[in-house]
């Protein structure tokens, strides 16, 4: 049934955006006190179409550690080496000067370390937990945007994966419905947001305490509201859950079981330097347990703590996150992210993690007379509630920790990134991350995690041909 609520969703928008295309007439300038612009009728210069693609590949090592016990989520105390693949088609279509479509096939494949298992903090944030290491088809995004024009003029928008170049209205309300991941949309940061270019762990790309709906492969079906004014945009999502923790089906009863996020964005410019602060807050209501639940049974029982057991319909969790960047120097930034959520319900979508607190800078080459070249470092502590410390010090499992013990702390990752652009459209980088306390247990660790990746895109064959990007 709510597979059929999406696609009459999506019918409907496209109804609504599908008028005619008609003549062509010159986009408003931005600074106009409002639009003219019919909005069945494009700019001349903005897109029909276009179509980018990308391939990543990064592969990784570590060595042994102090690893005194284990278990079988554990990250394992051998050597290991693991290489991981994704491959993006990105197709936009504009239906009309306000509608737009987009549809995305992806590839992926690897397998990360121990299956995923034992860092809170992963280490690569192209793999998910799929149990096979096979590169296989699925479809990441087939989602519409339609905006509404609320006047004050238009915005030039440039050529993008998943973004058509033209005009916006500056003041707009849009509405985006189909499947996505909900980071397209919220939790944005100019620094650390793109595993495929900048930083590779978990919870450096995303805010780990988010537990933000997704399956597997980190996509969801649902919607999202957005309003933007000239310096602030808020947004609203509602969004399937998995129906176990970690799944690769989402939960159909939305009633009952969804994430619903909002998020406030306030934008500025210091000495024609950019800065951004984004406020995020969600709670989720899905078929999980509760910590405190599974303890009480295994103190009852004898027997070790499992949330598992402890699932039912419309399970709360709630957090709230904050993200800023601010631009220092046309080549040089900082950035933040806090985190926390109510540490008392399973992690169930994203990872383990109910606290967060990460910084970092960003320099660009343009220093050294390579301006497509980017290096940058970031210290990212991951924490968990007292409650599902006791869980997991008790031998209880998460979805992807569970040592069989614990003695907490917090889990510290520092990762730092050379990436350089050999020629246009390739980048190589380096990686290097190390991580002290992984899976918050001060027995085991720390370790080192080099990693080497590969990164090509292309783009667009809207005007004919394909070219590389910069």
């Amino acid at each position: 049934m709510v597979r059929q609520f999406q696609i009459s969703a999506l019918l409907a928008l496209l109804a609504l955006g599908s008028i005619p295309l008609g003549a062509q007439q010159q986009p408003v300038a931005a600074d106009a006190t409002s639009s003219a612009t019919p909005d069945a009728t494009p700019p001349a210069d903005s897109e029909r179409w276009n179509l980018y693609y990308q391939a990543t590949s990064i592969g990784q090592y570590h060595g042994t550690f102090t690893s005194p016990y284990s278990d079988a989520f554990s990250l394992q105390n051998y050597p290991e080496r693991d290489v991981s693949l994704t491959t993006t088609l990105f197709l936009g279509l504009r239906l009309s000067n306000l509608t737009t479509l987009y549809f995305d096939p992806e590839i992926a494949g690897g397998r990360g370390f121990s299956g995923v298992n034992g860092l809170a903090n992963s280490s690569n944030g192209e793999l998910p937990r799929v149990s096979s290491a096979q590169p296989k088809p699925y479809l990441a995004r087939l989602y519409i945007s339609q905006d509404f024009n609320l006047g004050g003029g238009t915005e030039n928008v440039e050529s993008d994966e998943n973004q058509l170049a033209g005009t916006r209205p500056v003041r707009r309300y849009t509405i985006t419905a189909g499947r996505f991941t909900l980071t397209d949309f919220f939790d944005d940061n100019r620094y650390t947001h793109d595993p495929r270019m900048q930083f590779i762990g978990w919870a450096a790309m995303y805010n780990g305490a988010w537990d933000y709906p997704a399956d597997v492969r980190g996509y969801t079906w649902g919607w999202v509201h957005e309003l933007h004014l000239r310096d602030w945009s808020f947004r609203y999502a509602s969004a399937a859950m998995p129906k176990v923790a970690n799944g690769s089906q989402l939960d159909r009863r939305v009633f009952v079981n969804r994430g619903d996020v909002v998020e406030g964005e306030r934008r500025w410019s210091v000495l024609k330097h950019d800065g951004v602060v984004r406020v995020l807050g969600f709670i989720n209501h899905a078929d999980s347990g509760t910590y405190a639940t599974a303890i009480r049974v295994a103190q009852q029982t004898g027997g070790v703590p499992d949330v598992v057991a402890t699932r039912r319909n419309g399970t709360m969790k709630y957090g709230l996150g904050i993200s800023m960047d601010q631009e220092v120097t046309k080549d040089f930034g900082v950035f933040m992210r806090l985190g926390w959520n109510d540490g008392k319900t399973e992690s169930f979508a994203f990872t383990a993690m109910d606290r967060l607190a990460t910084g970092g800078a960003s320099f660009n080459g343009a220093r050294w007379h390579r301006p497509n070249d980017n290096v940058a470092g970031e210290l990212t502590v991951g924490g968990i509630s007292g409650v599902h410390a006791q869980y997991l010090a008790m031998g209880g499992h998460d979805f992807l920790l569970g040592d069989g013990h614990l003695e907490y702390g917090p889990e510290y990752v520092a990762e730092m990134y050379y990436s350089a652009r050999l020629f246009p459209g390739f980048f190589a980088s380096f990686d290097l991350q190390h991580d002290a306390n992984p899976g918050y247990n001060e027995a085991r660790g720390p370790l080192w995690i080099p990693s080497i990746r590969l990164h090509m895109e292309f783009g667009n064959l809207a005007k004919g041909a394909l070219t590389n990007k910069p």
